[in-house]
């Protein structure tokens, strides 16, 4: 009993391991919106919410996670059936030949074993426990996915929605641009207008066509890429009502740094890999402790099966493993195990530190895009009371019309520059969103895949 008491005395102890940052600060700012675990319902878009909740249960990546999750699950159950007996059945009948041998003639057995391992030292159990972190990072991994998966398709969405609105500015730019030379060659007559002023427009005209042909190639392609992340055939129509509008809420609460570690799924899918390594190096040391089995085994024996059932026999014996001299098998093992374990610890740190940054990041681009979309909002104010200004004169003769064709290329330029600005501070809000963002209900649980 007292080895028994020092070998336990001597087992590892399990501890929660914090994260390997010295003087964790706090994010530079924060907003006062409170972000819902549905981040993206900040957006109030119901065509949005919509598409997201359809894909949760369409799309076939995150289904396959899902998977991965369960499978990881059985896991569990396979290796927590070793806590209990292991019981076999065994029959056998042969025929012997020749008959006149000692051994001839029919031979029958029937027999019933049993063994069952002491997990004294927690052997078994710890490795139980390894399997259940294991789990729980697919778990969180598939969480992690379902956030990824709900950004990529508010990006294309939003992506989408401006790619439609680009087009209809390059429709009216193009209709603007036919009308103007229209105008052009009727004054060209009476040599108000160069015949180079009207080449010019016309290139004009077909620079802007081109921006029309490309819009149009993402439209389609969006559409493609958004109907395969809704788990639909890129061929199907995905009906759009919504114009792109984009009115972004308030900036939202950081919260906590420490809170982001236990809110975001892959921070808390890189410490389950941490804590199943801890238990791995936990089961690698009680490899090196004595195993203590019972092994219980009975048989009914007979050369003809009439008398089967009056011979039985049973064995009940006890063993002891200890390992004596492997080499130093074990102890490396061990010591693998261990640096593992550091090295899951490291990772942890530089996965923490790297969402900390997604945060930072995120905060200084949001800011510094917004400042950015009002800086080319007053460049297109500007732009068009120039150009006002500027065919006025031409009217009047005071301006060559170079003047108005520059200025009119420059105001076309900057009313497509302002849609990609609004969409890249769409980008931007999600990316923060996603760095802040926690779990939430995908609509699957263990329960209803066990019923």
């Amino acid at each position: 009993m007292g080895i028994i008491l020092l070998i336990v005395g001597c087992s590892p102890r399990f501890s929660d391991i914090a994260v390997p940052i010295n003087d964790v600060e706090e994010f530079s700012t924060t907003g006062e919106q409170i972000l819902e675990d549905k981040w993206w319902r900040a957006f109030e878009d119901e065509a949005l919410n919509t598409l997201i909740d359809s894909a949760m249960q369409r799309n076939f990546d995150l289904a396959a996670t899902w998977q991965q999750f369960l499978a990881a699950n059985a896991v569990i159950s396979r290796e927590a059936s070793n806590k209990w007996p292991q019981i076999e059945a065994r029959a056998q009948t042969a025929e012997n030949f020749p008959l006149n041998d000692f051994t001839g003639g029919e031979n029958t057995q029937l027999g019933l074993s049993a063994s069952y391992e002491l997990d004294l030292w927690g052997r078994i159990g710890t490795a139980i426990q390894a399997e259940k972190f294991r789990a729980e990072a697919n778990l969180y991994d598939y969480r992690a996915a379902a956030i990824s998966l709900s950004a990529e398709i508010t990006s294309t969405w939003y992506e989408l929605l401006a790619a439609r609105k680009q087009l209809q500015i390059t429709d009216d730019q193009i209709e603007t641009n036919e009308n103007i030379i229209k105008l052009m060659r009727s004054r060209l007559v009476g040599g108000q207008i160069r015949t180079v002023d009207i080449l010019r427009q016309a290139q004009l005209l077909e620079s802007t066509r081109e921006q029309h042909i490309i819009y149009s190639t993402d439209v389609q392609i969006l559409e493609n890429q958004l109907a395969v992340l809704l788990g639909r055939q890129p061929q199907t129509v995905i009906e759009i009502n919504e114009e792109f509008a984009p009115n972004l809420p308030d900036l939202p609460q950081t919260g906590l740094s420490l809170e982001l570690v236990r809110r975001r799924p892959d921070l808390q899918q890189s410490y389950a890999i941490l804590m199943s390594a801890d238990r791995d190096m936990a089961a690698a040391v009680r490899n090196k402790y004595p195993r203590i089995s019972v092994n219980i085994d009975g048989q009914l024996r007979s050369n003809n099966f009439a008398n089967l059932f009056e011979n039985w026999a049973y064995s009940l014996a006890g063993n002891i493993l200890a390992p004596i001299f492997y080499g130093g098998q074990l102890q490396a093992e061990v010591n693998r195990n261990e640096a593992i374990k550091q090295q899951r610890l490291y990772e942890y740190g530089q996965v923490t530190l790297e969402a900390f940054q997604e945060v930072e990041d995120g905060l200084v681009q949001d800011v510094m895009q917004k400042q950015r979309t009002a800086n080319i909002k007053r460049q297109l104010t500007l732009s068009q009371q120039s150009n006002k200004q500027l065919r006025i004169e031409f009217l009047n003769g005071y301006s060559p019309y170079l003047d108005v064709l520059i200025g009119l290329n420059q105001e076309q330029q900057l009313r497509r520059d302002y849609v990609d600005a609004q969409l890249r501070q769409i980008q931007m809000r999600i990316g923060l969103y996603r760095a802040l963002a926690g779990s939430f209900d995908t609509g699957r649980s263990l329960e209803e895949e066990n019923e």
